[in-house]
């Protein structure tokens, strides 16, 4: 994890630890990822069940959950220890598991050891030159690295700009740290040259009052307790979720992204 620069990001340990009071609400809250992504990445992209998979970023293992319904072998490599420790209870009984405490500019893991690396809604917080000569030392000839984001839709719907509002307004350091800082420019420069390939899906996420509160509090730029502007952006949530909840649920929209290739 790191600080967004316009070079690339700067691993800190305010940053990886970031998370670490926020553990359990993600586990509730965080969204999964799209079906047809999963079924694009065992057949266009080629994971297999059976390939062994770095799962680099992987939190509380949401992304790893989905690779081992597939079968592929699965190594989480995740610096944040309470984050880790949520993926290893949550996962604890898959046999072709593993969490390693390590990132992604220093992995800890062999070389040309990995058939695919995934990064699931964690590549923007890494510093992208040292990872790329990282995955490069890891992968087998051929591997490749795979890039997603769940990216949550700013607009389109009362609830979703109402959101997006309430996060410039109360957020801690949201336009600083939010994964669209990272240009899709940019992410071809990780590549090859001329290897990166992309794929959009669409995905929501319903939540009732208690939910969108847990989904708010998920995120690292979102104040907690004890911060001046935790109160006031708890009373604004509620308002407009009273504003614009339809049966009792407000909608997240999402365009889940993926950008792949050899690096």
């Amino acid at each position: 994890m790191g600080s967004i620069h316009k070079t690339g990001s700067v691993l800190t340990m305010e940053n990886t630890e970031r998370f670490s009071n926020r553990v359990d609400v993600y586990v509730k809250y965080r969204p999964t990822y799209p079906l047809a992504m999963m079924d694009y990445l065992y057949t266009v992209v080629g994971l297999q069940a059976g390939s062994r998979v770095a799962d680099v970023g992987a939190g509380t293992g949401i992304f790893s959950s989905l690779l081992l319904e597939r079968g592929s072998l699965v190594t989480a490599v995740e610096p944040n220890q309470a984050m880790r420790s949520a993926a290893i209870q949550s996962l604890a009984n898959q046999l072709n598991f593993q969490a390693v405490s390590g990132s992604a500019e220093a992995t800890g893991l062999p070389d040309q050891s990995v058939d695919f690396i995934v990064c699931a809604q964690s590549f923007h917080w890494f510093d992208r030159a040292a990872t790329q000569a990282e995955f490069r030392r890891i992968l087998k000839p051929g591997g490749q690295v795979i890039l997603i984001w769940n990216a949550r839709l700013t607009s389109g719907t009362p609830f979703l700009a109402s959101y997006e509002h309430l996060l410039q307004t109360f957020g801690t350091d949201y336009e600083q740290v939010k994964h669209k800082n990272v240009s899709p420019e940019q992410l071809a420069l990780f590549f090859k040259q001329d290897a990166m390939h992309q794929a959009q899906f669409k995905m929501s996420q319903a939540l009732d009052a208690a939910a969108l509160e847990g989904r708010l509090l998920s995120s690292s730029y979102s104040p907690l307790p004890g911060h001046a502007n935790y109160e006031p952006m708890i009373a604004e949530l509620k308002l407009i979720y009273e504003r614009t909840n339809q049966d009792g649920v407000v909608h997240f929209d999402y365009e889940t992204l993926v950008y792949w290739g050899e690096v």
